[in-house]
């Protein structure tokens, strides 16, 4: 949990190991429905390595206090993060 919208992050460890690495965010709004655009990384056990870049738009609710994830969807890949853009952009461009 985190007090503050500036303090939430997915990066996470275990025994001594970044297994996500948060590599940016964007805050996409704020306000007790908080919602961010991460950029990350998740570490490979097989590999030893960190694996492709993904993204994350992750909605955080503000309850007693502390900011409490509510919901998440992740683009796996850059080329599925192209076909959203080139659907929102579209639709964006319809809509005048």
């Amino acid at each position: 949990m985190f007090e503050t919208i500036d303090e939430i992050t997915m990066s996470w460890e275990e025994d001594g190991v970044e297994k996500v690495k948060e590599l940016d965010k964007r805050i996409l709004t704020r306000g007790g429905w908080t919602t961010i655009l991460f950029k990350y990384q998740e570490w490979s056990n097989k590999k030893e390595e960190y694996g492709p870049i993904k993204f994350s738009i992750r909605r955080y609710r503000k309850r007693n206090d502390q900011f409490r994830e509510q919901s998440r969807f992740n683009i796996s890949n850059a080329e599925q993060a192209k076909k959203i853009i080139a659907a929102l952009q579209s639709w964006i461009d319809e809509s005048g």
